[in-house]
């Protein structure tokens, strides 16, 4: 009898342990907490490295676009300041003097000082470069050249060929000279100070700019114009980089037949 009790109290203790641990808090807690860490995504951190290189490439961007964006912008005032001026001086009598061209006093590239009243009397293309121009003031020159000789053909002028530089810190008198007898022998180089540079290149509406500066050696953005002038000195016409040696050549032959009308 006592045996039997022991045995039924034995196994109601079992199965009270059995039920008790399936109710347990714990096992519960567990298989929630494991639910819940498998179905959420975990929070990604960045790296401050990261964020501070992300940052310093957007202040990089920003600033680079800031930049073109003011050069493109002076660069097409300039045009446009030239556009008008052009535009004023073809309208006749009425329109007064042209706003282009003036006063000057500069180096030749022989030495001597030289003024525009120098040039009184000849037809004169002038054009502003640099010495160390790696294309553009090359392809100029070299359509410069041919054309001067063509319009010789076609009209029997002589028409005097000038560079004027806008890059005075480095274009010296002597850098000018071998640099202008490699397009053409009738080509003038002038040169002067950076006050002097300054003071003709406001005359003559041309925009110029030091770019990409490191040391001594540097570039000059600067406007791609070819300015005819009369024999009085006076502005006529200018010409942009789009027009080729033929158009250049019948474009000043044409203005040249129009003057002895």
């Amino acid at each position: 009898m006592a045996s039997a009790l022991r045995r039924t109290a034995s196994r109601l203790r079992h199965r009270l342990r059995s039920s008790s641990d399936l109710l347990s808090p714990p096992c519960i807690s567990d298989a929630l907490r494991q639910g819940v860490d498998s179905s959420l995504p975990r929070p990604v951190r960045l790296n401050d490295d990261v964020l501070v290189s992300w940052m310093s490439f957007f202040l990089l961007f920003a600033t680079g676009a800031g930049l073109v964006y003011y050069y493109d912008r002076e660069k097409k005032r300039h045009i446009q300041d030239i556009n008008t001026n052009s535009i004023a001086v073809k309208e006749g009598p009425s329109a007064g003097k042209a706003a282009i061209g003036g006063p000057f006093s500069l180096i030749r590239d022989d030495g001597k000082r030289v003024t525009e009243k120098d040039l009184l009397g000849k037809w004169t293309i002038l054009y502003f470069g640099f010495t160390h121009c790696p294309d553009i003031c090359p392809d100029e020159l070299i359509k410069l050249s041919a054309s001067i000789d063509k319009i010789k053909e076609k009209s029997g002028v002589d028409v005097v060929p000038v560079f004027i530089s806008v890059d005075p810190e480095r274009d010296t008198v002597e850098q000018v000279h071998e640099y202008v007898k490699e397009f053409h022998p009738k080509l003038v180089g002038l040169t002067g100070s950076p006050e002097e540079i300054k003071s003709v290149a406001r005359s003559y509406r041309v925009y110029y700019m030091k770019t990409e500066e490191e040391d001594s050696d540097y570039l000059v953005d600067h406007s791609i114009v070819m300015y005819l002038m009369s024999p009085e000195m006076s502005f006529v016409k200018f010409y942009g980089k789009n027009h080729d040696v033929d158009s250049l050549t019948d474009g000043v032959v044409k203005e040249i037949r129009q003057y002895r009308k």
